[in-house]
């Protein structure tokens, strides 16, 4: 089945609660943080131009993920990529998480570019696109950067590291 990958707009609106919905399942499912995030939040995103997003040619919503800025737009973060349970294991996430990055470059050019994740295969995903990692310290001093990881599994350990 072909998979398209693009740039989000308000036509995609009609996906905002599904992807939300996949937010948060596959959070529960893995035991980690994914900030959670409104249908209205996503959309914004879309009408934005801040996100990308997977379609089957059927018409399902297949993946997505977005930008995120910080710190005067001095930081991008690529964020929320989430891959619906049908089109897992045929790289769409890859796919997206490239397209995400590109879409950071052309709207950030001068930013720097990152990406959070626990899991042990994103992480490999961003190494083999060219993310390295670096430690909490590095990122952006942005308050309200880390107002928003408040809500994350992970929290308490980066407020006791105090990053």
């Amino acid at each position: 089945m072909k998979i398209e990958v693009m740039v989000a707009d308000e036509s995609h609106e009609k996906y905002a609660q599904e992807i939300c919905d996949e937010m948060y399942v596959s959070a529960q499912e893995r035991g980690t943080g994914i900030a959670k995030r409104s249908p209205e939040y996503v959309i914004g995103k879309m009408k934005d131009g801040k996100a990308v997003i997977a379609v089957a040619e059927d018409g399902r919503f297949a993946g997505f993920s977005y930008i995120e800025t910080w710190g005067g737009k001095q930081y991008v973060a690529n964020s929320g990529l989430i891959v619906a349970h049908p089109f897992r294991g045929v790289g769409l996430a890859k796919r997206i998480k490239e397209q995400i990055f590109l879409l950071s470059r052309k709207r950030f050019p001068q930013a720097k570019i990152f990406s959070i994740t626990t899991g042990a295969a994103v992480m490999k995903m961003n190494y083999e696109l060219g993310f390295r990692p670096v430690p909490f310290s590095e990122l952006t001093d942005d308050p309200e950067f880390w107002k928003g990881c408040q809500g994350c599994t992970n929290f308490p350990i980066l407020q006791k590291n105090n990053y």
